[in-house]
Order: structure tokens, then sequence, then C-alpha cells
């Protein structure tokens, strides 16, 4: 796929990964969609995109647990942006491992309404849209967690093998559509991630974020023939 043009929305693309991604695609040429919840931080990475190349760029804030929320914002960018041509699931909070019934009841509902429920209204609400474009395609960023189940992360990882489910049925249901649908699993990534879950965590296990970013523009600029619809990243 050439990506000069394209428009493609980030969630969760204020810091950490997505911004990673976001400032990659803007140095292709993509304008770009930066959707999170702090307007402060959506404004200085739109910025940065604008600086890196996109042609334009935009911060939206939205909360990803709240369903309304999610379809007025795609609304929103349907008006300000050219069409939307791929759209990043990569919004995700961590909650502390330790045993379920540690975990605190509104823990588990956000960790469920933002790494899943969230990323699966949002694809609902872009998908008709997504079926006009030629190059349409759908990325989730999902994490080694959707393959791989790991002690004291039980509700995490049940969103990410949820995730993992709905990536897969969402490439056979829009397999004559045209729009492409990949997952991305990766190994725990350099970003503040864990931190805000007041989880301790030594950085030098990890992913960088901007290595991680070059896999998915990688991934995002195959052509049609070598589309790469499962992609696992260890270290």
């Amino acid at each position: 796929m050439e990506l000069n043009g394209k428009t493609v929305l980030v969630t969760g693309g204020s810091d950490g990964i997505g911004r990673h991604i976001c400032l990659k695609l803007a140095a292709a040429g993509c304008n770009i969609a930066v959707l999170g919840r702090s307007e402060s931080r959506l404004r200085d990475v739109a910025g940065e995109c604008r600086a890196a190349g996109a042609g334009r760029a935009v911060g939206y804030a939205c909360d990803m647990r709240d369903s309304d929320a999610i379809v007025a914002t795609v609304e929103r960018i349907a008006k300000e942006l050219p069409p939307l041509d791929i759209v990043i699931n990569n919004a995700g909070i961590w909650h502390k491992t330790g045993p379920l019934d540690d975990i605190p009841a509104q823990m588990v509902e956000d960790t469920i309404a933002t790494n899943m429920t969230g990323a699966i209204q949002l694809t609902r609400a872009v998908l008709p849209g997504l079926r006009t474009r030629p190059d349409a395609a759908v990325l989730n960023v999902i994490s080694k967690s959707g393959i791989l189940a790991q002690a004291g992360q039980s509700v995490y990882t049940a969103t990410k093998y949820g995730m993992r489910g709905f990536t897969d049925v969402l490439k056979e249901d829009e397999a004559q559509s045209g729009v492409r649908v990949a997952g991305l699993y990766q190994s725990g990534t350099n970003t503040g991630m864990f931190a805000k879950a007041g989880e301790e965590v030594p950085n030098h296990i990890f992913t960088e974020p901007d290595d991680l970013a070059d896999v998915v523009v990688f991934m995002l600029s195959r052509p049609p023939k070598l589309w790469m619809h499962d992609v696992r990243i260890e270290l």
C-alpha cells in the first residue's frame, strides 16, 4: 500500500506506542487523526505530526470507555479530515498483576472497556466508510498476552484474547469487502503503561516503541498480495 496521502486514525495516540506510530506515519505523508484523553498531549502530538510531514494532523479527545463519544468522534473526523483509509486500534491500559479478587471492580470494567469494547465499537463505527476505500485496513495492536497466558494478568489477558478473536473473525467477515485486517502481538514495550498502574517493571526487558512503530509502517506498506495479517514480536 502507498501510504502517502492516506488518512489514518490512531487510538491511544497521545503517548507511548501510539505517538510513535503517528509520527512514523506522518513522516510517510499520511493525514493523522490522533485519539486520546489528554487534550494538551493531543495538541502536542498533532503538532509533531505536522512538523514530521503529515498533510493534516488533528487531535481528538475521546474516552474509549464511552461508546457515544466514540461515535461522535468518528462523525467529527468524517467532517474535518479526508475519508479514513486506515484505523489502528492501539489504546490500552494495564491492571496491576495479582489474583483476580485483588483487582478492583472498577479496574476490571475500565480494562475491558478500554482494551476491547472500545476498539470493537470504534471499528463498528468506521467500517461502512472503510468499505468504500480502495486500500482500507484495520490494524489491531494487541500484545503477546493475546496468545500467551501469564500469571496475574487475568482481566488484561481476557481483553487481549478477546481482541485476537475479534481480529480473526473480522478478517473473515471482511474478506470480500477489501478491508484488510491485521493483528500485532508485541512483547512488553517501554512505555508508561505499567507505571500508570503502579507497577514497576525493569525497562531493559522491553521492546522500544519506536521499533514497533517501524513494524506497523512496514505491515501497512506491503502490497495486497503480501498482506501480513498476523505479526508476532518477541525479544
